[in-house]
């Protein structure tokens, strides 16, 4: 048998090129990294309890693949308390990280050849799902429009590919490079042109509950019949490797979602989903310190990058900054990064990846002190690499 031989479209996916980056850098001892998404808190005690407790009562067997009622019922109270999510506990399905939501309701309701927009910059997870599950891969630059998907863009994507059936449209709020949330009013707009189109929105929330200034919203308010809702507790809870997620999405259309879930993963590991009981009843407030320590770290960063000579995209949310290089500097994403690693100890994320290789992206979810020494070497890079400007 030849390599050639296997499935071509998982030929065309490449190993993340954000992983590797890490994977790489992490070998430098001296390395402080601001490249994952990975929060650095710990995950709230009671929450720990919660998983141990279950595991001293043996809570060890096959969970129901939907995930335990009590999680989804305490899912759905607790979103609608947040959000106002409009789902029931049977419209609420539990499954292995936010990536596993995002890659089952693509495989449910898409076929292969309908075509799916992706506003960009953006997380390279959809891309890789869409060209996996063998659609077309609409990628809408928002760059000219404050990073925010536009009416009039949808409308473009549709009409530029006339004999592609566009069917849906992944939407991140806020949004995963860049920190943009979208506003109540940003979000309606969108409505009528998705309706007329009938596009289904895959609306990925996770960082919903890291907002600064301002209240996050959800699509699904007024799209409820064509939106399904991504969402879990890794960055609200920092529960990154309990891998929870949940799917929120209209009766019917969850039940096909719910089957592709249940022949990938079988169910969401038992324990994780006790710890998740926990964290939706009694963790309301948990990501508030988070969200604090967050709000004061995005702003020393936007401003240390900013005095660095970086045009900045100033974050509404999420724990990103998403900051274009200087062009003194002569340097793609990738030149930075890799020379800030090698050359600095500093570890930063290249843009190209989310689809801009003009900008580099900043995880301020790190400590005071790895910030303080990031913003300090991202300085003298420029002192030292920066060309004269000719007068």
């Amino acid at each position: 048998m030849q390599l050639d031989q296997i499935n071509p479209y998982v030929s065309k996916v490449m190993p993340s090129a954000m992983r590797k980056f890490d994977h790489d850098i992490s070998a430098d001892k001296k390395i402080i990294k601001l490249t994952l998404g990975e929060p650095n808190f710990n995950v709230p005690e009671h929450i720990k309890q919660a998983a141990i407790e279950a595991i001293n009562h043996n809570e060890s067997h096959y969970p129901y693949y939907w995930g335990y009622q009590p999680l989804r019922e305490a899912a759905s109270n607790y979103y609608q308390e947040k959000f106002g999510y409009d789902y029931p506990a049977e419209q609420i399905l539990v499954t292995v990280g936010a990536t596993e939501a995002v890659a089952s309701t693509i495989k449910a309701l898409f076929k292969p050849g309908d075509a799916v927009i992706i506003p960009t910059p953006a997380y390279p997870l959809y891309n890789a799902l869409t060209t996996l599950n063998e659609l077309h891969t609409i990628l809408v630059d928002t760059s000219d429009d404050g990073f925010v998907l536009t009416p009039e863009k949808v409308q473009q994507a549709v009409s530029a590919h006339p004999d592609w059936d566009v069917k849906g449209l992944i939407l991140t709020d806020p949004n995963n490079p860049t920190g943009i949330a979208y506003t109540e009013d940003q979000l309606k707009a969108l409505v009528p042109v998705l309706k007329e189109q009938g596009i289904w929105v895959i609306s990925d929330e996770i960082y919903g509950e890291l907002t600064y200034g301002q209240k996050h919203y959800t699509i699904s308010k007024w799209l409820p019949d064509q939106t399904i809702i991504v969402n879990g507790l890794s960055k609200s809870h920092a529960m990154t490797g309990y891998r929870l997620g949940l799917v929120f999405g209209p009766a019917g259309f969850m039940d096909e979602i719910a089957k592709v879930h249940q022949y990938t993963v079988t169910a969401a590991a038992s324990i994780v989903q006790y710890a998740a009981i926990e964290a939706l009843t009694n963790g309301q407030d948990d990501s508030k310190p988070m969200l604090q320590a967050y709000q004061k770290r995005r702003d020393f960063v936007a401003k240390e990058m900013a005095e660095a000579g970086f045009d900045v995209v100033h974050p509404g949310g999420a724990f990103y900054v998403f900051a274009k290089i200087p062009t003194a500097l002569h340097m793609n994403s990738w030149d930075f990064v890799n020379t800030l690693a090698k050359d600095y100890h500093i570890g930063l994320m290249p843009g190209d990846p989310f689809g801009d290789n003009h900008y580099v992206r900043i995880s301020y979810a790190a400590s005071d002190e790895a910030l303080s020494a990031a913003m300090k070497a991202v300085k003298q890079l420029v002192v030292d690499h920066s060309t004269p400007t000719a007068e």
